[in-house]
């Protein structure tokens, strides 16, 4: 334990995710060993993010202004919605430039002992993007653990009885992967997504 305003920063920097006890120690330390200008120019950016972004009121994405970069482009489609957890993952997609459709950010998953439900999640807002008729595909790429296959099959029975291609990312073997290594879930998914050469 530290003393005083030490200590606070500590504990602070510790709540963080994927910050644990040692590495909330380091960047205390490292930032009382930074000049005042460095340390400065961080609490003003932090602030001014805080003040500042937003999001997006379409898909839900962080945005500098009202609606973001990626819906008012012109040359994506709506005919094609891609659900994500968090806005994370649309840069994730995005690097890959395949993808020329619209996002939806949900916000989270599903997740009971987290206390999370569908009503904690962008899911009206899903379903009122999807009224204007324009969408014929969703696109379901959530995380592969169980609070994302949870949050897939609710809304996989949600989007049902709309007249649409509901679709998941598929899944299964890294490429450069060993079979040996590969747990269950991993492996029968490759087998379930297997496709003609």
């Amino acid at each position: 334990m530290y003393e005083g305003i030490v200590q606070d920063l500590i504990d602070e920097l510790g709540k963080l995710p994927g910050i644990g006890p040692k590495s909330a120690q380091r960047i205390a330390f490292h930032l009382l060993d930074a000049d005042d200008a460095a340390v400065r120019r961080l609490a003003e950016v932090l602030v001014t993010v805080k003040d500042t972004v937003r999001f997006c009121e379409i898909c839900g994405n962080v945005s500098a202004e009202e609606t973001c970069r990626i819906c008012t482009d012109p040359r994506r489609t709506d005919e094609v919605i891609c659900v994500v957890e968090e806005s994370k993952d649309i840069v994730a997609i995005e690097k890959i430039r395949e993808f020329k459709g619209r996002y939806h950010v949900l916000g989270g998953a599903i997740d009971p002992i987290g206390g999370v439900g569908p009503n904690d999640l962008r899911i009206t807002q899903l379903m009122s993007r999807l009224g204007s008729g324009e969408t014929t595909e969703v696109i379901l790429a959530l995380d592969p653990n169980i609070e994302g296959e949870a949050t897939s099959a609710y809304l996989s029975r949600l989007l049902g009885p709309l007249e649409l291609s509901v679709t998941r990312l598929a899944s299964g073997l890294p490429v450069g992967g060993d079979l040996d290594y590969a747990d269950e879930m991993t492996l029968g998914r490759a087998f379930l997504g297997r496709r003609t050469v």
